[in-house]
């Protein structure tokens, strides 16, 4: 993996909202980092990781291998982009209702089929507590690679360039990305050199 670090005005941010919260809950939807869970929970943070892009590239793998077999036409009604979206949600992100104070979404919604992505939103904004807070990432242009990431310090992200699970599925515009989060209030974006748009949502 090709390693690189960037200044995250974003996760500054982020993590100043967070103050004076006590031991609150995070949700990293990204892969379970050693050093991105060690830093919040010594900040007293009970951190849950769920790597949603493999979980999708996963399930698209099985939904492709049942799509060989002969098919009803019951069954066709259930691979439309929609019924494909509710059932992988159906098996994946299963917590409760305002689990959550924190979510670090990385650039997740990039890489998701546009109809998953607004679905997702819908289930991550149930997950989220009044007042809870969101660092999403948005390409400006398409991705030269893959990349995850990971927090090194209090404004520090770590990027990691790696194999494609998943090749990026949508640039998002500003008037697009409120209507993602059109049940928060956007609090704050960032655009990079490296292109790269962070936004802070409070719901």
């Amino acid at each position: 993996m090709q390693e690189t670090t960037r200044v995250s005005n974003g996760l500054k941010e982020f993590l100043w909202n967070l103050e004076g919260l006590g031991r609150g809950s995070l949700l990293d939807l990204g892969p379970a980092w050693q050093t991105t869970l060690s830093f919040f929970i010594e900040r007293g943070f009970r951190v849950t990781s769920e790597d949603i892009l493999r979980a999708w590239a996963e399930f698209q793998a099985k939904e492709e291998a049942r799509g060989k077999e002969e098919l009803t036409a019951e069954d066709y009604a259930q691979r439309t982009p929609e019924a494909l979206a509710k059932k992988f949600l159906s098996e994946n992100l299963q917590f409760a209702s305002s689990s959550f104070d924190a979510m670090l979404l990385w650039d997740v919604l990039d890489y998701l089929e546009p109809t998953l992505a607004k679905l997702v939103v819908a289930h991550l904004t149930e997950m989220l507590r009044p007042g809870g807070v969101v660092l999403a990432m948005f390409h400006s242009k398409k991705p030269e690679g893959f990349q995850r990431y990971r927090v090194m310090d209090t404004n520090t992200v770590q990027v990691l360039g790696t194999k494609a699970i998943l090749p990026a599925q949508r640039l998002y515009q500003n008037r697009e990305i409120q209507e993602l989060f059109g049940r928060f209030r956007s609090l704050k974006s960032y655009v990079g050199r490296d292109q790269l748009r962070e936004t802070l949502f409070i719901k």
